[in-house]
């Protein structure tokens, strides 16, 4: 039942995935030579946060595609499942995967295949209500107006060429569809939904965290931390 309860929930991922893949390839055989692009300053303006509304620029897909990779293949992800497979080893949850290193590989295992479905659902639902989950730093001064701005980017996205600020379905289903998978793809028999919702509520408090990160501890251009684009 686990192996079918598997196969079902990956058959679902590839399902968002492909869609968008596949806009992918139309729209870069469609664009031809007429459509020039992005400039240097543009792509910058998408890559490093610090970007105001009034200078919005909406990402192409190559950007959006290349924050998708990083987001979720690159060195802040291995180190958030590391650091929580951690945690899930202090803790011994779930027992059955024991101790050792051994069982540290397992959590750390899933943690990381928590990050991977995580971004993946964000990144494909955010094309398909097309939207920019991108986080963008407040232009804003004082500690209170900039913590509500890391907290409000948990849950709304930039939707339009304008930027306005929307409310993201996608950035609030993504961090459940990352546990729920976990709950039923992998974890033990026992663990079921009502497990996979209470753990996205800790992945939800994640991002957020991540966008606090990222509005307050950027260090400039150059830095690692700014290429990840916290809540994505």
């Amino acid at each position: 039942m686990k192996t079918f309860r598997m196969e079902a929930i990956l058959a679902v991922i590839l399902g968002l995935v492909a869609p968008v893949r596949m806009a992918r390839a139309q729209s870069a055989s469609g664009s031809g030579a007429s459509t020039p692009p992005p400039s240097s300053s543009q792509a910058s303006a998408h890559v490093e946060p610090g970007q105001t509304s009034s200078a919005y620029h909406r990402p192409s897909g190559a950007i959006k595609l290349h924050n998708y990779l990083f987001d979720t293949y690159g060195p802040w992800s291995l180190a958030t499942a590391s650091l929580a497979g951690g945690i899930n080893q202090a803790r011994n949850t779930p027992p059955e995967w024991g101790q050792g290193m051994s069982g540290y590989g397992q959590r750390v295992a899933s943690n990381y295949g928590i990050e991977i479905v995580t971004h993946t659902a964000r990144y494909a639902l955010a094309e398909v209500f097309r939207e920019d989950t991108i986080y963008y730093r407040c232009d804003c001064g004082g500690i209170l107006p900039r913590s509500f701005h890391a907290l409000l980017a948990t849950v709304t996205a930039r939707r339009g060429e304008d930027g306005h600020r929307v409310f993201s379905f996608p950035d609030l289903v993504a961090p459940y569809a990352g546990t729920m998978t976990a709950a039923l793809g992998w974890y033990p028999a026992r663990f079921g939904p009502s497990d996979g919702f209470r753990m996205g509520n800790y992945n939800l408090l994640n991002q957020a965290a991540q966008n606090f990160a990222l509005e307050f501890l950027y260090g400039g251009p150059h830095t690692l931390l700014p290429r990840f684009h916290g809540k994505h």
